[in-house]
């Protein structure tokens, strides 16, 4: 008897486990719609550049779920570590969308929605999709800001929905780097975010993006979901069936005018009037040039750290390295005015070839460098200048002290 209603147990299982996996996620009615929530690009640095959400919401069913991919949280172990390198894991995150339009309005970023004109089938399995993404063991991801974030997660989880339904280009109005597109959504909000962004990227940044990976930023995401068709049984018709606005911004207010460009600009130009100063007059002082290069060379060794100590992908082969040369700091205080070592020369030169080799990279780059090429030019010039004047520090090897000789 017992092994029979053994038996009998284990067949109930068996018979029930189809209809256990089928029921893990909701079916959803005729009445169902999807969208594409676009968030306009915030004030705040971690918001400069907008986000989306896919919305599924169906009333017959009672459900109100938008999906985020852009969810990290700050009780991560090692937070700040993990940010700095590229380790941070982001997450999905479910909520009704009325509880994010009130956060985006409180940020006042303006909000649109694109409905999709997707079948009930293609609704179903872009619904199962995300929610499968949702299960604990699948929702998190390795954020890659250019090739792997919160906007292109959206066209994955369209394309595992329509299949070859689907006609997608991406975004095809223009080509840019992605430090081009970096530059326009960054320097809006922030130049100074912008500088210090366009200083920390590398090489990679600088490769033109494909019409699809340029759906990294979200209007051209949301574009290229205008512009893609889907394949129907009478033909072809618009991805997007409605598009309409849920909140206009209220103007932002202007940026600073104490920008970048301004300050190592008058940097450059009071360098060049300093330095004409201390040569017709012909003072030997290097204070200045400590400050300047020390500042370089600590920036120098923060590229080194993101370039080989990260794992962010776009921050390799960065090029800044050749100005901002890392070993200004220490090397830079070993120059005084009543001494200078043997080889200093030879690591003047050096520099000055690798300024040389760090103009070639000015047309990829921030402008701003310019000006700061030009002040580390001119601060190279009066040093080689005012070496002459200076005593060249020997080691007197008998005696074991230093001695200084005047040249």
């Amino acid at each position: 008897m017992r092994n029979s209603c053994l038996t009998l147990l284990i067949c109930l299982l068996w018979l029930l486990k189809p209809a256990v996996s089928q029921a893990q996620f909701t079916t959803l009615s005729p009445n169902a719609k999807i969208s594409l929530i676009t968030v306009a690009p915030g004030q705040e640095l971690y918001s400069g550049f907008g986000h989306s959400v896919l919305w599924v919401f169906d009333p017959s069913m009672g459900i109100d779920r938008a999906f985020n991919y852009g969810t990290f949280s700050f009780q991560e172990g090692n937070f700040y570590v993990k940010f700095l390198r590229g380790t941070l894991p982001y997450s999905v995150s479910v909520s009704p969308l009325s509880y994010q339009i009130a956060h985006y309005q409180e940020e006042n970023r303006s909000i649109s929605e694109q409905v999709l004109n997707l079948s009930v089938p293609q609704k179903q399995r872009l619904y199962n999709f995300l929610e499968n993404n949702y299960l604990p063991e699948n929702r998190e991801y390795q954020y890659k800001f250019f090739y792997d974030n919160c906007a292109t997660r959206m066209t994955v989880a369209l394309k595992s929905a329509v299949g070859d339904s689907l006609i997608y280009n991406g975004y095809t109005k223009e080509k840019l780097s992605f430090r081009q597109w970096i530059d326009r959504y960054a320097f809006k909000q922030n130049p100074w975010a912008d500088f210090g962004m366009d200083l920390a990227i590398g090489a990679p940044s600088d490769e033109i993006a494909t019409p699809e990976q340029a759906t990294f930023l979200p209007d051209n995401l949301a574009a290229a979901f205008a512009d893609a068709k889907v394949k129907t049984a009478t033909g072809t018709a618009p991805l997007v069936s409605e598009t309409r606005e849920i909140f206009k911004a209220a103007p932002a207010p202007p940026v600073s005018p104490v920008t970048p460009t301004v300050v190592f600009w008058s940097l450059a130009i009071l360098t060049l009037a300093f330095t004409y100063w201390q040569i017709r007059t012909d003072r030997v002082n290097f204070l200045f040039d400590k400050i300047l290069f020390g500042i370089a060379g600590l920036a120098g060794w923060i590229l080194l750290l993101l370039w080989f100590g990260t794992n962010h992908g776009v921050t390799s082969w960065n090029y800044d390295v050749l100005w901002a040369f890392p070993l200004w700091m220490p090397l830079i205080f070993a120059l005084s005015k009543n001494r200078k070592p043997a080889w200093f020369q030879f690591l003047l030169i050096f520099y000055a070839f690798l300024l040389l080799c760090a103009t070639g990279n000015v047309m990829k780059h921030n402008y701003v460098v310019i000006p700061i090429l030009a002040t580390l030019i001119i601060r190279v010039y009066y040093i080689n200048n005012s070496l002459s004047k200076v005593p060249q520090k020997e080691i007197a090897y008998g005696s074991g002290v230093a001695d200084t000789k005047n040249h």
